[in-house]
């Protein structure tokens, strides 16, 4: 696949100049709403498909209503802690659609319009799931064990959960040999919360693993490099990979990882990889990236394995169709999971937590995930 020419874009994903940053700032005026203004404006809504027959649009409004509840019980919940106006308001324009069937549909569709919010707020947000990859490699004897990495994404930790806690203790019962973190840190809305830090810090204090944890920084906006040394201060399990390569030793066999420093801008980022790797890497090379938008660059340097992050997979993802929005400049080319780019194997993680900010913690078929990955070589060496 040939990379794309990106020098006309002024806009990109997961920067302050991106969509997503648009929305942002329109969902912290929603969010500053006086309570009575916005439960005024939900039933200006309920009125739309009831075509103002009072009762109809009384009863579309409790649903209206009930979201809100179930988002103000989050925070108290211990589930997640981001503002409750702005997903209720559009999980009330969501609503709209199926409030015009005619009765019983309508009522009936809003009953299980409850149940996914119930679902998609509560329960599959905190479901880690563990996908198993397999990769076999020319330049790895066959002979020799497979080497177990852990890969983790987009941690965005608000506090610690119940999904910060199954994080820890799934990663000591998978016993990696090494753990590559592809960027992420913090919740958007937690970026200079010094309580966030600590949490953030006590995740990170048990993420080892034999032959290291390596981790690269994300988007800009939401790994800032200030904020980052504090996190990893007296970590020293962790080793920070800004433009680097580095090599680790499984067996007698040397495998390369280049960490590099993510700016979401491929004209820059293709720069820092070509000055590492020359267009020859000899030994095993992974490369450990925030974005899955570098991955053609990375096919042309003959990297072995690329690990990404940032799409989320989506978080919200529908039957046939996949995520709805996926922040990646090649668009839904690369939103999730596993792609082969001639030699090159992309892996892109639904990442563990949610963004932040006015967005949305949400996910609907698309639990937060830890990828295991052994690496092996083939029957030709």
């Amino acid at each position: 696949m040939s990379t794309k020419d990106f020098s006309q874009n002024t806009r990109f994903p997961g920067t302050t100049s991106s969509p997503f940053d648009s929305a942002v700032r329109v969902a912290r005026m929603v969010e500053r709403l006086p309570l009575i203004v916005f439960a005024a404006l939900l039933f200006a809504l309920a009125l739309i498909p009831s075509q103002l027959h009072l009762s109809n649009a009384f009863i579309l409004w409790l649903f209206f209503l009930g979201d809100w509840l179930l988002m103000l019980l989050l925070p108290r919940a211990g589930k997640s802690f981001g503002p409750a106006k702005p997903p209720t308001l559009l999980l009330a324009l969501g609503r709209l659609i199926p409030a015009a069937l005619p009765f019983p549909w309508n009522w009936i569709a809003q009953v299980v319009g409850t149940a996914l919010v119930i679902y998609g707020f509560w329960i599959e947000p905190h479901r880690i799931v563990v996908t198993r990859q397999t990769l076999a490699s020319s330049k790895l004897p066959k002979d020799s064990p497979p080497l177990k990495v852990l890969h983790l994404g987009d941690l965005h930790v608000e506090r610690v959960t119940d999904r910060e806690r199954q994080l820890i203790e799934t990663t000591k019962k998978l016993k990696p040999d090494v753990i590559l973190f592809s960027g992420d840190f913090l919740n958007l809305s937690n970026i200079h919360d010094p309580v966030a830090w600590e949490h953030a810090r006590q995740v990170l204090r048990e993420l080892t693993a034999p032959l290291g944890t390596f981790i690269v920084t994300g988007s800009p906006p939401v790994d800032q490099p200030q904020v980052i040394k504090k996190l990893l201060n007296g970590l020293d399990h962790i080793r920070w990979l800004a433009n680097e390569r580095i090599s680790i030793n499984h067996h007698g066999e040397s495998i390369d990882i280049v960490g590099i420093t993510c700016t979401h801008n491929p004209r820059i980022d293709r720069v820092s990889l070509d000055d590492i790797l020359h267009g020859d890497p000899d030994p095993f090379t992974i490369l450990l990236y925030h974005t899955p938008d570098l991955a053609p660059d990375a096919a042309q340097q003959g990297v072995d394995l690329q690990l990404s992050g940032h799409t989320h997979g989506g978080q919200v993802r529908l039957p046939f169709f996949g995520a709805i929005y996926t922040s990646s400049l090649y668009g839904k080319r690369f939103e999730v999971g596993r792609h082969q780019l001639d030699n090159t194997t992309l892996y892109v993680s639904r990442g563990i937590g949610m963004e932040g900010e006015g967005a949305p913690r949400v996910r609907f078929l698309c639990p937060p995930e830890v990828t295991l990955w052994e690496i092996s070589g083939d029957s030709k060496t």
